[in-house]
């Protein structure tokens, strides 16, 4: 008896000490996880809290991720105010005039003037409205811009919040989430002009939004993770930004960009001459704003994406000279708001010189062109890639080299994808598309019913005519 007790004694101890040692080696996964997630803070972080370096727990996993979200958040919405003031200056400079000059020197201070005169307007809420829906209408689509703003490599370093490795996939998913918000505020405002622009902005954002997807693939080949800094530290280790070998990637991706965000030439959700304001007709105030901010926040979010993937991140030529750790990574958010703000650019440059599609040009665009050459990208993207591969992995040209645990495109191999990115994927992709749309009217609905229509008038003026000769 007493032998039993002691064996269970034993095994109950032993018992208790695996569940401690697992307990213990679980935690320290979710902070090996956690530290991979949170990249470290400063010392100066780990002086407030008074943290030993090894258990910097508040340190590195509250007060530090806080500090950086309250900053991107505080830069992010002040330049999302400046960049309606800049975008009023570039259409002013397009057509010739000087745009906002009252309030402050060269009208600088105009977007403060028109956040305050938000701030004091009334909230008009529409009489036969679903309340609760058009109230959380506008801020959906806002947060879904903004929460993505966390995975965005800003900068080196610390300039990141969060590093996970399904950024990108992080980033497509809640972005998408966006056009419930526009779909909710087109339906609950009990508006013919806003469920229209609603169901135009759904079915757009839908289409285009599988053209993006598509686009993206070809780069990730060659970068081979999902994870947003992954993918510049990819470009890094090639020596390459992935738009030399993706252009057509690249193209389908910013027009796609321009679709995704109800931009013009693109802006048929809210088409001032059809709709009055689309989905937020009966909108006003603040809860007006809020959607202002989401369309320029997603501005911003497409073209971090576009930088990420295509033009180096915060990579630069030169870069690497500083030695400097926290001069390196100002320079290096610089750098990446300096392409972010190019890409800006060519939004605004876009809405002013082009004229708006008609609908149906709209989903043709989509449907019959940006997914299509998505997809044959994706095709010759593979192909040229096998063929590059090393020959020990069964490739044909061995354009490409094993270094450490990822492959990299030799000098050559740049070379290879560079010509096959412009001159023939570019030339195949335009003939094979263009041989396929020549006859696109075929398949028009409206155009077929008026030649049936058409060739029934002729064939009854036929059977017609033998019947009047014989009469006479």
């Amino acid at each position: 008896m007493m032998i039993d007790e002691c064996g269970t004694e034993r095994q109950s101890v032993l018992r208790s000490s695996i569940i401690n040692s697992q307990f213990i080696n679980h935690q320290f996964n979710m902070l090996g996880i956690l530290t991979t997630l949170m990249f470290v803070a400063p010392e100066w972080v780990r002086r407030w809290t008074k943290e030993p370096r090894g258990n910097a727990f508040w340190a590195e996993f509250v007060l530090w991720p806080l500090i950086q979200i309250l900053l991107v958040l505080f830069i992010v919405l002040t330049i999302v105010a400046y960049l309606v003031y800049l975008e009023r200056k570039v259409s002013a400079f397009i057509q010739a005039r000087l745009g906002p000059m009252r309030v402050g020197p060269w009208g600088l201070l105009q977007p403060a003037a028109d956040g305050l005169k938000l701030l004091l307007k009334e909230d008009i809420i529409p009489l036969k409205a679903d309340k609760a829906v058009f109230q959380i209408a506008p801020i959906i689509s806002v947060v879904s811009a903004l929460v993505v703003l966390a995975v965005i490599p800003w900068g080196a370093a610390w300039a990141t919040i969060a590093n996970i490795n399904i950024g990108l996939l992080f980033v497509l998913a809640v972005s998408s989430v966006g056009v419930l918000g526009l779909v909710l505020a087109g339906w609950s405002s009990n508006s013919k002009y806003s469920l229209l622009g609603a169901l135009r902005s759904s079915a757009q954002m839908v289409s285009y939004e599988i053209g993006m997807g598509l686009s993206i693939i070809g780069a990730l080949m060659f970068a081979r993770t999902l994870s947003m800094s992954g993918i510049i530290d990819a470009q890094q280790a090639d020596g390459v930004w992935y738009v030399f070998f993706q252009p057509i990637g690249f193209l389908v991706y910013m027009v796609s960009a321009l679709g995704e965000t109800n931009r013009a030439p693109f802006d048929l959700p809210e088409a001032e001459s059809e709709l009055v304001a689309g989905y937020h007709t009966e909108y006003s105030g603040f809860r007006w704003a809020l959607f202002f901010m989401a369309e320029y926040t997603g501005m911003i979010v497409t073209s971090a994406i576009a930088v990420t993937l295509f033009l180096g991140g915060w990579q630069f030529p030169g870069l690497n000279l500083i030695t400097n750790k926290t001069v390196f990574a100002f320079v290096s958010i610089g750098v990446f708001a300096a392409k972010i703000l190019v890409l800006i650019y060519l939004y605004m440059w876009f809405r002013w010189t082009w004229p708006r599609y008609r609908y149906d040009q709209l989903m043709d665009l989509g449907w019959k062109w940006m997914i299509p050459a998505g997809l044959a990208n994706i095709v010759l993207t593979g192909i040229w890639y096998v063929l590059a591969l090393p020959k020990s992995q069964g490739g044909l040209w061995g354009f490409m080299a094993l270094k450490g645990d990822r492959l990299v495109p030799t000098k050559w191999g740049i070379a290879y994808f560079v010509a096959t990115g412009f001159a023939v994927t570019i030339p195949i992709i335009w003939i094979v598309l263009a041989s396929i749309n020549r006859r696109s009217r075929d398949f028009n609905l409206h155009a077929q019913r008026q030649l049936q229509i058409k060739l029934r008038a002729e064939r009854l003026q036929r059977h017609s005519e033998p019947a009047g000769e014989s009469a006479s």
